[in-house]
């Protein structure tokens, strides 16, 4: 018994994708300043998952505790991260942009 695979296979593309797009500078600067409110909202956010219980007893002993509350806190981690795979993919975007461009034949 033989088993045959037909794969189909697409044809290299006859022309190169061109790379080099000024306009990705720009999409470089929206993306920065999404990064910047994501990290903004994120120090906002997590001081709101961390709440600070003092308790006083009649006979004065006083029991302090934290309570971390998680959603608050998931929530600035994950813009924390968001902002980072921006910063990234923003790097990425200027150097597409300013990328030399290839010497053409004459």
């Amino acid at each position: 018994m033989t088993a045959a695979t037909d794969e189909l296979v697409a044809p290299p593309p006859t022309e190169p994708g061109r790379l080099n797009k000024p306009w990705r500078a720009f999409v470089a600067l929206a993306e920065l300043v999404v990064a910047g409110v994501a990290v903004w909202f994120a120090f906002d956010f997590w001081p709101r998952g961390i709440a600070k219980i003092v308790e006083r007893y009649p006979d004065g002993i006083v029991f302090e505790s934290t309570r971390f509350i998680g959603s608050w806190m998931a929530l600035a981690i994950l813009l924390g991260t968001v902002a980072a795979v921006l910063v990234v993919d923003a790097v990425r975007q200027v150097v597409l942009a300013a990328r030399a461009r290839p010497k053409r034949g004459r």
